[in-house]
């Protein structure tokens, strides 16, 4: 029986491509590609002559036991667009399916986007959250956010540029200002990172271009509380109480922001003189 090598390729600048993944693309009886004409353009660069196939989300249920059946017998390479196969890409269901036959799967570890985008941001890169490609629509950005709200880890994910200005202005109405870091064009000629506020960010793009990669802020350490709210928390109730606020309205608002209990915002309102 092969071996699935899941090998990771460029996300940009064709020369990010290691030793090992070339040794490998040209040892395998067949690479299986997200977009063949991207893997044909680098293995040519290469020298590498190689038998391709199309493997992607449209025709993986055909291809998958074709594929098997290879591995039966032989090596094979998969490998996705950009990147490391198997990530937010249909790989998936062909390690899944390869693991279940018994199949030896082996990753050939190459460049990230995520991780490129992560190192150069210059916020916080101990612990982070990887959130794929965020939803299209402005309901289902703003639910994802709100969960988010509490959550102290950097956040990762994959925007499109037509649908960044309105990714950013979820971000900024559900999180606030937090700090923000755009990257296009990562590891191509045009590649630029932008650090900021996501403010900020919505007045520097006022029409971007190229793939981005956002990495947003997480929230803030807690602050002394008082009663459990934190002073920053209770002074916001102070300036929505003075608006005219209803305690409902304001309690369910700072909950979605802040991440704190409902009642306990409630409660907090209530001891407000």
């Amino acid at each position: 029986m092969g071996t699935l090598y899941l090998v990771g390729t460029p996300i940009g600048n064709p020369e990010d491509v290691t030793l090992r993944a070339l040794r490998v693309l040209r040892d395998v009886s067949l690479v299986a590609a997200e977009d063949t004409r991207t893997a044909r353009r680098l293995l040519a660069l290469h020298g590498i002559r190689a038998p391709l196939l199309s493997y992607n989300d449209h025709n993986k249920a055909a291809r998958i036991p074709r594929i098997l059946e290879v591995l039966d017998a032989a090596d094979v390479a998969l490998v996705s667009e950009a990147g490391m196969p198997a990530v937010s890409d249909p790989g998936r269901d062909l390690v899944a399916a390869a693991a279940a036959r018994g199949v030896r799967v082996v990753p050939v570890p190459g460049p990230s986007a995520v991780l490129a985008a992560l190192a150069v941001s210059g916020l916080p890169a101990r612990e982070f959250t990887y959130l794929g490609f965020l939803p299209r629509r402005s309901g289902e950005r703003r639910r994802l956010f709100q969960r988010l709200a509490a959550e102290g880890r950097t956040a990762v994910a994959f925007e499109s540029p037509r649908r960044l200005r309105a990714a950013l202005a979820d971000a900024l109405a559900v999180l606030g200002d937090r700090r923000v870091a755009v990257c296009r064009e990562l590891t191509k000629t045009h590649e630029e990172v932008f650090r900021g506020t996501i403010s900020q960010a919505l007045d520097r793009f006022p029409e971007p271009l190229g793939e981005i990669t956002l990495v947003l802020e997480g929230a803030p350490a807690p602050a002394p509380t008082t009663g459990g709210v934190p002073e920053e928390v209770l002074a916001e109730l102070r300036r929505l109480k003075a608006q005219g606020l209803s305690a409902r309205d304001a309690a369910a608002g700072l909950a979605v922001r802040t991440g704190l209990p409902r009642r306990a915002l409630y409660q907090a309102w209530h001891r407000i003189r």
